[in-house]
């Protein structure tokens, strides 16, 4: 059977009207034949039609209404509502609601009662000075839960102190849109009375609230016993649920049971039941807020590991998923790996956890550093990591950032590299910076999220990389950097030096290459009457001028092995540039 639950804004305006099949009802505040509402103005005297139809309702607005009918908060003329669904006018909400009767049980009346969040916020607290004492209680109750299961355990003794007449109390947890057999995935209750014996909550109650999103009230006080399609506790005559809202708690409800009244057991109404399930749905929107926070700060904890502060900070006070989106943005690519792990993995072939420790160590040195430079972590691959900058906000110096990173993690693995207490000894490290365009942003979902940049430049850092192999540095950046540090960047803090036009491997393309230095300070090794002695040799290489090329390089110091790069590709062609020589070096893959 169905019913219209009329509710206007006072306690005492209700009304519940069976509906028939098939009849159509005026509904208006004074009808010449219908349903009167007389409490509401904004209803006009005839203001719709209603008709009971295939268990559905069939609601049309009159030509004469003054005022909208909402439906879902949306002016509209012709719409159709099933059971649990409702509309608004004026200031009264009509709700369509289905009544049960039990089969089996003669006489007995079961009625099922849904309530949209509007029409709860229409019920009053009794004893609101009690209940917001205990309410306050709850922020500090908990504080002290540590899991999900204390979480429930905590709401549950609150919600029984508040409503001293309920019997029991449930925390559920099932998955999205749970079918009527299916069991909670979890459940923690309590009880006020000691002989009820074991509490099982209807699970058609609870699937109920949770698949419409509302609460959901059911009443079989009319019955000489308990009716086992409602409960499977005896002696109780009432039960509600309530699901809370948000994502990060879907699936997630507070079931509340009790009686009417008897020995032992205060006597309350169909209206104390309905303030108790408006304090229940202000603790529901409690908890939902509470959780919706701590997977946030969990969701953030995670996206700090690939996220440096500033970047975290950027995020906070934007829109999120807008600044995160994917977008074509100027970025810089830092791509570093560690070298001879190949070898070390086949020597280490018994004690591979060891080496992956020290692996771990590592790319532990290549985060901090991208990431205190205020930089992206893209990807890791095996013993390499990719970081980049330009997303989701553009740093202030350009390629800089990047290039300060790459210091940093050069500088962290030479303390270490004659250490052998330490997990890096032994490492060594190629690093390749490249500044170019790129696709970069969010891949995947808000709860995994990860982030990804894509693009050629992304492949010129990787060669880069490759080349510090052949050409015995450290660092090498694309013309696009080198040229920005030079114009831009104090010697202080970081110097380059132009090595010369190169084609990488599986590129058809040729570039400028240069190599990123620390200053003299930190490494002189290479000083800058040494670069500038070595762009000479470049020049007089690229010009075809070999022998003098040579003089210059052989003035270097021995050890500065770049120059060896040079002097060996010359011996290797007969000390004479070849007769279509054009300044550029093809690299061949090793």
């Amino acid at each position: 059977m169905l019913e219209l639950l009329i509710t206007g804004p006072e306690p005492t305006q209700q009304q519940r009207r069976e509906l028939i099949e098939g009849e159509v009802i005026r509904l208006g505040r004074a009808p010449r034949s219908g349903w009167s509402v007389p409490w509401d103005l904004l209803i006009s005297r005839e203001h719709c039609e209603l008709e009971l139809k295939n268990g559905l309702l069939n609601v049309r607005r009159l030509e004469s209404a003054r005022n909208p009918v909402y439906l879902d908060e949306v002016d509209t003329r012709e719409f159709s509502i099933i059971p649990g669904q409702g509309f608004r006018i004026g200031q009264t909400i009509f709700q369509l609601v289905s009544v049960d009767v039990a089969d089996g049980l003669s006489g007995s009346r079961i009625e099922e009662q849904s309530f949209a969040p509007e029409v709860l916020k229409r019920f009053k607290f009794h004893n609101a000075e009690q209940r917001l004492e205990v309410l306050t209680k709850l922020p500090d109750a908990i504080s002290r839960a540590k899991s999900d299961k204390e979480l429930s355990q905590e709401v549950i003794r609150i919600l029984l102190k508040a409503m001293p007449h309920a019997t029991a109390a449930a925390v559920i947890q099932y998955p999205p849109h749970p079918g009527p057999d299916e069991k909670p995935i979890l459940m923690n209750w309590d009880t006020q009375q000691e002989d009820l014996g074991r509490f099982a909550p209807s699970r058609r109650l609870m699937t109920s609230a949770i698949n419409r999103n509302e609460g959901v009230l059911h009443v079989w006080q009319d019955t000489q016993e308990s009716n086992p399609a409602f409960t499977l506790s005896g002696n109780l005559d009432w039960a509600f649920c309530l699901p809370l809202k948000g994502e990060a708690s879907r699936g997630w409800a507070i079931y509340v049971s009790g009686k009417f009244g008897g020995p032992g057991s205060s006597s309350i109404t169909e209206t104390d039941i309905k303030g108790d399930l408006r304090f229940t749905e202000l603790v529901c929107d409690f908890i939902s807020s509470l959780r919706q926070v701590q997977s946030l700060q969990k969701q953030q904890a995670g996206m700090a590991q690939f996220f440096s502060p500033a970047v975290m900070e950027a995020v906070r006070k934007a829109n999120s998923d807008k600044v995160l989106e994917p977008r074509e943005s100027d970025i810089t690519v830092l791509f570093c790996d560690v070298r001879g792990f190949s070898k070390k993995a086949e020597a280490a072939q018994e004690n591979l956890k060891q080496l992956l420790d020290r692996v771990s160590d590592a790319l532990g040195v290549m985060t901090t550093g991208i990431i205190k430079y205020d930089g992206v972590i893209a990807d890791f691959q095996g013993d390499a990591a990719l970081g980049f900058w330009g997303w989701p906000s553009q740093p202030e110096d350009g390629p800089i950032a990047a290039c300060r990173a790459a210091l940093h993690i050069q500088q962290e693995f030479i303390r270490t590299i004659d250490n052998p207490a330490s997990s890096l000894a032994g490492f060594k490290i190629g690093i390749g910076v490249a500044h170019g365009r790129a696709i970069a942003g969010k891949i995947g979902t808000q709860e995994q999220i990860k982030v990804g940049a894509f693009g050629p430049v992304v492949n010129m850092g990787s060669r880069l990389e490759g080349l510090t192999k052949q050409l015995r540095t450290s660092i090498l950046v694309d013309e696009a950097t080198g040229k920005y540090v030079r114009t831009h960047a104090q010697p202080e803090e970081m110097r380059c030096r132009r090595i010369g036009r190169f084609i990488p491997a599986g590129m058809n393309t040729d570039l400028e290459i240069y190599e990123l230095l620390p200053p003299v300070e930190i490494d002189g090794r290479v000083t800058d009457a040494q670069i500038e002695t070595y762009e000479k040799a470049v020049d007089a290489f690229v010009a075809g001028r070999w022998q003098e090329s040579m003089e210059l390089l052989n003035q270097l110091p021995v050890d500065d092995r770049v120059k060896d790069f040079l002097l060996i590709y010359i011996a290797t062609n007969n000390y004479e540039p070849p007769s279509d020589w054009s300044g550029v070096i093809r690299m061949e893959k090793k």
